[in-house]
């Protein structure tokens, strides 16, 4: 008489595709992850990012927000164009609420930052493939906030849309205080392209001076 296997079968690990232009991230999060889900490509900017993702058409991609290129909303945009069946989950050290506004409108079903355990984003990406939205706890009620109307996404897109990714990383730092040279240590750039692109800020949203910047950033609740 056989006797009969009592082991369970193993369900299908997700099949995931990594985007971060850091590839020491993307090495830790191959070991934290490597052996619990399919890692089935990579990518550093958006066009490696959106020819990683067409060519292996994974169940989740985490999606870092700032890339070369365009960002995570441009991958999220060309890969939508071609597949717009493809789920995104933006795992991102920003919890701006640029970013967060930005990369949600564009089609990402979840955002999370990169603090989040290894268990943690394991589940998250199982909830993003069969469907759920995810937000870390912290972005929860704010993102409950922007999509109930009690902030004016509208205006917050629409102002920030002129502003290009390197202008709203610089927005960003002055209006946590940092000064110029701290911003150009920080982006790695000169401090005459720190003002250049203060100075553009300024000109695009018609503010007068840093501490109007600082204003306007607070009041929209971007830092």
């Amino acid at each position: 008489m056989t006797q009969e296997s009592t082991e369970q079968p193993t369900p299908a690990a997700w099949r995931v595709v990594i985007v971060d232009d850091h590839a020491m991230f993307r090495s830790g999060v191959r070991h934290d992850l490597g052996g619990r889900v399919q890692l089935v490509g990579d990518g550093e900017d958006v066009p490696t990012a959106v020819a990683a993702i067409l060519a292996a058409m994974p169940d989740v991609v985490l999606l870092d927000v700032h890339l070369p290129g365009g960002g995570g909303m441009e991958v999220i945009k060309q890969v939508a164009a071609k597949e717009p069946g493809v789920k995104f989950l933006a795992l991102s050290v920003s919890d701006a609420a640029e970013d967060v506004i930005g990369v949600i409108r564009a089609g990402a079903r979840g955002y999370v930052t990169k603090s989040i355990s290894a268990d943690e984003l394991v589940e998250a990406i199982g909830r993003v493939a069969t469907g759920d939205a995810v937000f870390s706890p912290r972005l929860a009620g704010f993102v409950l906030d922007a999509f109930s109307g009690a902030i004016d996404v509208a205006s917050i897109d629409e102002d920030l849309d002129r502003l290009s990714v390197r202008e709203r990383e610089v927005l960003r730092l002055i209006a946590r205080g940092y000064a110029y040279k701290e911003i150009a240590r920080e982006l790695f750039i000169s401090i005459k392209t720190v003002e250049t692109h203060v100075s553009s800020v300024l000109r695009k949203l018609q503010l007068s001076n840093r501490h109007q910047l600082t204003r306007w950033a607070t009041d929209r609740k971007l830092v």
